[in-house]
Formats: structure tokens, C-alpha cells, sequence
């Protein structure tokens, strides 16, 4: 794979808060971590307390180390302990999300920068409690529901407020069917292609929403984080030759580690060049060609209007109001 360009270091206001979907693990643990060591206030909103608290461990551990070897950088703060907070968000439940919203919402603190970051990989075939394909609600539907809810609330959190999406490179390996979108039919089935459905649809829902809310402060992204050994694998492991050639890339060190993954979620999220940047599809933090099928409108607006059907007794009309936009 190469090596990554490293991610900026920016004095970010305590004031400037991130949410990171995920940030327990992988590449949301290096984006989480090295956020807050910019200053902001980043949540991690995760299903599991213990592991979030874990993971709030390790990270003030890691920042020690930093202190101790001299290795702050200009732009990093120089404290007691990082600003990081947990909330609770099972991302395969709607019901837990909207839990997770209402809490946001009577917080009353404003959003910045939304990192719709947590997902799945190549899960064998299972349907949620909701009803769904679990890569489909878990990687896009309920990450489509949260972006609806929390907008209103970044629409007024002053300038340079931030929407990223972790996509894929597997979204070039989608085949876009809405009809067999919730695989009702297993032979239907292909574990690896619906997970780059559910990264197609992230673009997808990227442009959707940009379309709608031309003229508002939000930035809308998109990106590829490059081939990375995370916590995604542990879904393979039964499988011995994945197993095998795992072992294979990480011996041939072609996998990146979970920080060089996070470069461009980072870039993506803090660095100053990158404000009001729209619609794009970042690997290795520049824009980068996407799937024909990522680009087709037509298809944009049919997921569009599949998804809100899906989510319709999830969105009052004064959310659905404020996510179709001005042009509605």
C-alpha cells in the first residue's frame, strides 16, 4: 500500500465538539485520541461502556507516553487527561440510536464535526431486530439517521462544521439492486459484495444529501482509509485462508496499521485546507475517482427515497423538513 501522508496537527477550541461513531477501536481509536489531543472535545459513541472505557484508558496512557518521550507537537494540548467522552450507541438497533440522539439533543451542546466511522465487514447473512441486512443498517441505515437528526443542530454550530464518512475502496465492487438490498432471498447473498454495497451507499448518500443542502455551512466527505488491520478482520477469522492471508500481509507489512489508517479521517477532520470541501472521495487525503454507479444520480435518488421509507417512523416532519433543504 505504500505509506500515508501524516495528518496535520491544529489548535482545535475545547468548545469544538466531534463525535466519532466507533471510536472504541481501529481507526476510530486513533482518530478519537488524536483529536482530542488537539484540543476538542471528541465523543465516542460505541455500544459497549466497559470497552469505551477501556478505550479512554489506553488513550490517556498513550498521551502519557507522548508527554513522557517529549513527542507533543505545536497545536497539542499539554494537560491532565484528554477530552474524551463516551455515549452509548448500539449502531444495529434504531430503537438504541434515537436513544443516543435524544440524549445528544438535551445535552445542548452544539456539533462541528460528525465521523460516520463505526461499521461491519463481511458478516455472514443476518437480519437485525429491525428487519434489515445487518452491514446495510449498521455500515449506512442508522449512520443515514443520525446525520438526519444531528444536522439541524450543525446547520448551527457556526463555521466549518464537518460530515465524514468511512467508505471503501470495495464500494468499486457493489452492485447496486435495491430490490435484493435486505437479501430476503440468502442465495442472494455475498457477504464481501454487501459489504461494498453499504460503502456505496455512503457516497451515494453523500451527494444525496449535498444536493439538498447546497448553501449550507455542513461539508459533506467522503474516503478510503487503505488496507487496514483492524478489529473489521475478526469477522473473517473463521475462515483459514483468510486467516492465512492476513498472517501473509502482515508479515509483508502491505496492511496499514490503524493510525496510518486514520490519516485521511483526520485530515479529513480538522485540517484547515480541507473547510468547505464537498463531495468528495478521499484516499490517501486527496479526492480520488469513485464507481460509476456511486456517481449516478439516478441511483442516488432512488436509495434516497428507499431509505426514508425504511426510516419513516423515525423522522418527525420537521427533521424530514430540515434534511430535504431549502430547495424542498
Amino acid at each position: 500500500m505504500g505509506s500515508s501522508p501524516s495528518f496535520p496537527v491544529v489548535s482545535l477550541p475545547r468548545e469544538r465538539i466531534v463525535i466519532v461513531t466507533g471510536g472504541n477501536t481501529g481507526i476510530g481509536y486513533e482518530a478519537a485520541k488524536h483529536i482530542a489531543m488537539m484540543g476538542a472535545t471528541v465523543i465516542i459513541a460505541c455500544r459497549s461502556e466497559q470497552r469505551a472505557t477501556d478505550a479512554i484508558k489506553r488513550m490517556n496512557e498513550d498521551y502519557e507516553q507522548i508527554k513522557a518521550d517529549g513527542k507533543l507537537e505545536a497545536g497539542h494540548i499539554n494537560e491532565a487527561k484528554l477530552p474524551v467522552e463516551f455515549m452509548q450507541l448500539d449502531l444495529a438497533s434504531l430503537k438504541s440510536t434515537m436513544d443516543f440522539i435524544e440524549a445528544f439533543k438535551a445535552s445542548g451542546r452544539k456539533l462541528q464535526v460528525l465521523l460516520c466511522n463505526a461499521g461491519l465487514a463481511a458478516v455472514e447473512r443476518e437480519i437485525t431486530d429491525d428487519g434489515y441486512e445487518m452491514q446495510f443498517q449498521v455500515n449506512y441505515l442508522t449512520h443515514f439517521l443520525i446525520v438526519a437528526h444531528l444536522l439541524p443542530i450543525m446547520k448551527n454550530s457556526g463555521e466549518d462544521c464537518r460530515i465524514v464518512f468511512t467508505s471503501s475502496l470495495a464500494h468499486k465492487f457493489a452492485r447496486f439492486d435495491l430490490d435484493k438490498a435486505q437479501a430476503q432471498n440468502p442465495s442472494d447473498f455475498d457477504k464481501l459484495r454487501y459489504y461494498g454495497n453499504s460503502k456505496l451507499y455512503q457516497i451515494q448518500h453523500m451527494f444525496s444529501l449535498l444536493r439538498r443542502q447546497h448553501g449550507q455551512q455542513v461539508a459533506v466527505m467522503s474516503y478510503h482509509p487503505g488496507g487496514v488491520n483492524t478489529e473489521l478482520g475478526r469477522h473473517y477469522q473463521k475462515r483459514r485462508l483468510y486467516s492465512f492471508f492476513l498472517s501473509a500481509m502482515s508479515t509483508l507489512r502491505i496492511f496499514r496499521t490503524p493510525f496510518q489508517g486514520a490519516v485521511t479521517l483526520v485530515d479529513a477532520a480538522v485540517n484547515p485546507a480541507k473547510k468547505g470541501l464537498n463531495g468528495v472521495y478521499l484516499v490517501d487525503c486527496k479526492p480520488a475517482s469513485m464507481s460509476s454507479d456511486a456517481r449516478n444520480e439516478k441511483f442516488q435518488e432512488e436509495l434516497w427515497t428507499y431509505t426514508l421509507e425504511c426510516l419513516k417512523q423515525y423522522l418527525p416532519e420537521d427533521v424530514l423538513s430540515a434534511l430535504e433543504g431549502p430547495s424542498s
